[in-house]
C-alpha cells in the first residue's frame, strides 16, 4: 500500500520544479545576455567584457599626423540613470608622443539603440560629460568639445558597443528588438512579436 508523499517531499519537489523553471527561463547568462520570454537582459559586467575585447583602439586624425588612442574603457550605469556612462583613457600620438600612454580621459553618457545591420548595440545620442587632457591644457574648450561630440556621433553610428552573437540571434527567431531600457544596473532589450 502506497502512502501519499509527505508535505516535506512535496515542498522539495515544488522547489526543484521552480528552480528548473527559473533556469530554463534564463536560457543564457553568458556574454549573450539572459533571454527571457519577452526580453534580453545584459549586465554591466557582460557589456564591460565586450568593451574589454574591443579596446584599445587607435584612430588616425589630421591626415595621419596625430593618432588618438582609446584605452581602458569603464562602463557603469549610475543609480537612477537611464543612460550608460562610459569613461576612456585617451592617448595622443604624434610629435614624439606615444599614443599608448594615457594623456587624459573623457567621460560620456549615452542611451543605446540596436542596429540590425551590425547586429550591435550602438551609442545613441552620446553626450560628452567630462574631458581632461593635460597636453591640451587640462579641460577642453567649447570648440574642441564640439569636435569631439561630432566624432562621437560618427563613431556611434559605425561602431557597436556590443555585438549580439549568432546563438542569441538564432534563439530570438522571428522576434524583433524593440525598445531598449537602461536602469537598475542592467540593459534590457524588449522584444516585439
Amino acid at each position: 500500500m502506497s502512502h501519499p508523499p509527505s508535505l516535506q517531499v512535496r515542498v522539495r519537489l515544488l522547489v526543484a520544479l521552480l528552480l528548473a523553471a527559473a533556469l530554463a527561463a534564463c536560457a543564457s547568462t553568458g556574454p549573450a545576455g539572459a533571454l527571457f520570454a519577452d526580453r534580453v537582459v545584459f549586465t554591466v559586467p557582460q557589456l564591460q567584457a565586450s568593451l574589454d575585447r574591443r579596446y584599445p583602439r587607435e584612430f588616425d586624425t589630421l591626415g595621419g599626423l596625430v593618432t588618438l588612442s582609446l584605452r581602458n574603457p569603464r562602463l557603469s550605469i549610475p543609480p537612477g540613470s537611464q543612460r550608460l556612462r562610459l569613461e576612456f583613457d585617451i592617448g595622443i600620438g604624434g610629435l614624439g608622443r606615444d599614443p599608448r600612454v594615457p594623456a587624459g580621459y573623457f567621460t560620456l553618457d549615452s542611451a543605446l539603440r540596436y542596429d540590425p545591420a551590425t547586429r550591435g548595440l550602438h551609442l545613441d545620442a552620446p553626450e560628452l560629460r567630462d574631458v581632461r587632457v593635460d597636453a591640451l591644457g587640462g579641460r577642453m574648450n567649447d570648440r574642441v568639445r564640439e569636435a569631439v561630440n561630432r566624432w562621437l556621433a560618427r563613431h556611434a553610428r559605425e561602431e557597436p558597443v556590443h555585438t549580439l552573437d549568432d546563438g542569441l540571434l538564432a534563439r530570438l527567431a522571428q522576434r524583433r528588438i524593440g525598445r531598449i531600457a537602461i536602469g537598475d544596473g542592467v540593459v534590457t532589450l524588449h522584444l516585439d512579436q
